[in-house]
């Protein structure tokens, strides 16, 4: 699948998840990354059979991939310090949060820790959401997991709540996913 308004491309699969939609997350017109989200059959069933027009088609998606294994995999576009990358990622995740600031802290040190000065066009970001917690992985290197299914849940709302910061990304999971109009 092929992001359309960066022309990066996803592979199909990540372990035993398939990919559900693609996006891309805007800065101004700056398009600072493409993303895509993979999930396990049981979120594809879940929300199969839904109208792609109804807003019961997203509340599914959202609350059936909070409590599976969903994963979001972020391909840079544009040039971002480690920092200011890493920054921006725990900054959308801390008000979906409540639990506790250390592991926003945590979860931020994960992925600066794993960019070497900048994330550069094509540097990846993995991030895996369970009842385990939220692990990340930069570049296919693992950095950690926040063992925290809280912050795995907050992180999912980023991408998945009414102000996800890729629109594109939740309309074309509905778009691939349901199959009634």
């Amino acid at each position: 699948m092929t992001d359309p308004a960066t022309g990066i491309q996803f592979s199909s699969r990540i372990e035993d998840r398939e990919i559900a939609g693609v996006g891309v997350r805007k800065k101004g017109p700056i398009k600072i990354y493409a993303v895509g989200m993979y999930v396990p059959d049981a979120v594809k069933e879940a929300v199969s059979d839904m109208s792609k027009s109804s807003k019961d088609a997203m509340n599914a998606l959202r609350e059936n991939a909070k409590s599976s294994n969903a994963t979001f995999l972020l391909k840079m576009n544009f040039k971002v310090g480690a920092e200011k990358m890493a920054s921006a990622i725990a900054e959308s995740v801390a008000p979906r949060h409540s639990g506790s600031e250390t592991e926003i802290s945590d979860f931020k040190s994960m992925i600066a820790n794993g960019i070497s000065g900048a994330a550069k066009k094509g540097t990846t970001f993995q991030f895996d959401c369970s009842e385990d917690g939220l692990k990340v992985t930069v570049d296919g290197k693992d950095q950690g997991v926040v063992p925290s299914a809280g912050l795995a849940q907050a992180f999912c709302d980023v991408y998945l709540d009414d102000k996800a910061v890729s629109p594109a990304l939740r309309k074309s999971c509905v778009e691939n996913l349901c199959s009634k109009k």
